[in-house]
């Protein structure tokens, strides 16, 4: 299975966003000077990322984009059959939200951690709602049909695509392993350092959220 993981540019296109996650050369753009103190993931102010979906949640109630309106939101597409990538994923991103809330309530309170399937043929609600209840009960899973997920994935510039069969009829999915970070607003801010643990995640909601 392939996951992808790379950085981005400041204020690039989507198409061009997809480009560099692609791992293509590209040239970046000048950054502004950030509004605060250095992150530990990819300041991603400005990029094209993000825009309206409506997927469903683990009841089927209709869930959209606009509905986050107002809220942080540690956003990221995989999953639930997935064997290694993103159950490490999530479990960093939660593990740091958790951290985060410890010593600023008021402020963890403002995020909402999302999981959204890429995989709609097997993630049904009931799937998905199991799945990320395993990691916490604040992390909300959505899912919807081939053509939803499709929309949501192209709109936060997720690279997704079926990949090879494992034994007993399965297959796996390759996927873009990204945690955005949107404002209340919608829009991008930080490329998470999930890779970099707990801790580094953490450290950049202390110094982002508000």
């Amino acid at each position: 299975m392939t996951h992808l993981r790379f950085p981005t540019a400041r204020r690039l296109p989507r198409r061009l966003f997809i480009a560099a996650s692609l791992g293509l050369a590209l040239a970046a753009c000048q950054p502004t000077e950030p509004a605060h103190a250095p992150i530990d993931g990819v300041d991603i102010t400005g990029a094209d990322i993000g825009g309206p979906f409506t997927l469903v949640d683990k009841t089927g109630k209709t869930v959209r984009w606009q509905d986050f309106r107002g809220k942080w939101v540690m956003l990221y597409f995989g999953y639930t059959f997935c064997p290694d990538a993103c159950p490490v994923d999530v479990q960093v991103m939660m593990k740091a939200y958790d951290q985060f809330a410890k010593s600023n309530p008021a402020a963890a309170a403002k995020i909402q951690p999302v999981f959204i399937s890429i995989d709609p043929a097997r993630d049904t609600p009931a799937v998905v709602g199991e799945w990320t209840a395993a990691f916490s009960p604040r992390l909300m899973g959505l899912t919807g049909s081939e053509k939803q997920t499709n929309l949501a994935a192209d709109a936060f510039a997720v690279i997704h695509s079926k990949g090879e069969a494992t034994p007993g009829g399965g297959y796996l999915m390759n996927h873009s392993r990204f945690v955005y970070l949107m404002d209340p607003k919608g829009k991008p801010v930080d490329m998470l350092p999930v890779d970099k643990g707990a801790d580094a995640v953490a450290g950049d909601l202390a110094k982002l959220v508000s």
